[in-house]
């Protein structure tokens, strides 16, 4: 059973995307099989926004958000655990200056450090500052 940090980007992509990027789909099918991702506080607020973003640009309605909770719901229940990292103001803006994220994007990247798991993501320039600290992606 492997164990990472997972971004909001991999997660929304599962639910938004169409296509879903194959390493999305390989992170879905790794968690259906006893994988477990570790997220950051902020990942249910990134969810949130991801969807209620869709639903205000008409890509989902109501109905479908309702589906995607309850598949996040079970995902909460059976994979994904909320990490006990408590990252600081200071912290993450320390480590979104030095890598050039946001201060969103450095708290995951913090979070996989400080967890010494690797980071599963699709977004670029946090892929790139995974690369510089020496934290592991999601392979």
């Amino acid at each position: 059973m492997s164990r990472f940090v997972l971004d909001a980007s991999v997660s929304l992509a599962w639910f938004l995307d169409r296509p879903v990027p194959h390493l999305a789909v390989q992170i879905w099918r790794g968690l259906q099989q006893g994988s477990r991702a570790i997220v950051p506080s902020l990942w249910a607020t990134e969810m949130a926004n991801g969807f209620a973003t869709a639903e205000r640009r008409g890509s989902l309605t109501k109905l479908h958000i309702d589906r995607c909770l309850t598949d996040v719901e079970i995902l909460l229940a059976s994979a994904i655990d909320h990490s006990a990292s408590v990252i600081s103001i200071r912290q993450a803006l320390g480590v979104a200056s030095a890598f050039r994220l946001t201060a969103y994007d450095a708290i995951y990247l913090e979070t996989a450090r400080r967890e010494q798991l690797p980071l599963a993501t699709l977004d670029r320039a946090l892929i790139e500052a995974a690369a510089a600290a020496g934290v592991p992606l999601f392979a």
